[in-house]
């Protein structure tokens, strides 16, 4: 079984991340993982996406992908490309601090989270994507708040390793706002819900 999952928002936002934490997560927790981000040229509000596939065995979906299991769309900007890829059945988590399109024809479960008004009430303006991520996890099951709070130091560059504690908050945060399982990624966790 595979997970295929979308993030998508514009540079600044944290979506590449956000996708490292969880594939970084994932890995250590014994799956097979592949991860492919792309950003344009802009350091700051340029489109910015990432794809991470998880899987339990061996991995068949290369990560440039046509349809996806579930995404994570901070910023309305990169939802036409995404609505084109989710399949139905999945789960659609949306940052409602600045989604304002419509999210017509996507037949699967919706989860909105004003991801970056929670991070920045909390005093971690730039860590909205952390907090949409733990939402994420909480709402799939797909790896432990654990695993991510693990690498949190592993996936920042060293001289940025002081802002790993506020992504463990953030990531706690977001877990913490979203009910458990609304949408499982693995079959045991659909026994559960």
């Amino acid at each position: 079984m595979e997970r295929e999952i979308l993030f998508s928002g514009i540079g600044g936002q944290g979506v590449q991340l956000a996708s490292k934490t969880l594939a970084t997560a994932a890995m250590r927790s014994g799956r097979r993982v592949l991860m492919f981000g792309t950003y344009g040229g802009a350091m700051r509000g340029g489109d910015t996406d990432a794809t991470v596939v998880i899987g339990e065995d061996s991995l068949f979906t290369p990560p440039v992908i046509d349809h996806a299991w579930a995404a994570i769309v901070m910023h309305p900007k990169g939802w036409p490309d995404v609505a084109a890829k989710l399949r139905p059945g999945g789960l659609l988590l949306v940052n409602t601090s600045v989604f304002d399109v419509p999210l017509l024809g996507y037949d699967g479960a919706i989860v909105p989270l004003a991801a970056t008004g929670m991070a920045a009430d909390a005093g971690m303006g730039q860590a909205g994507s952390m907090v949409a991520l733990g939402a994420f996890t909480a709402a799939t099951g797909i790896v432990t708040l654990g695993a991510l709070h693990a690498v949190c130091e592993e996936v920042l560059p060293p001289y940025r390793r002081e802002f790993a504690d506020a992504n463990r908050r953030a990531l706690t945060l977001g877990y913490e706002a979203v009910a458990a399982y609304a949408c499982p990624a693995w079959p045991a966790l659909e026994q559960a819900a």
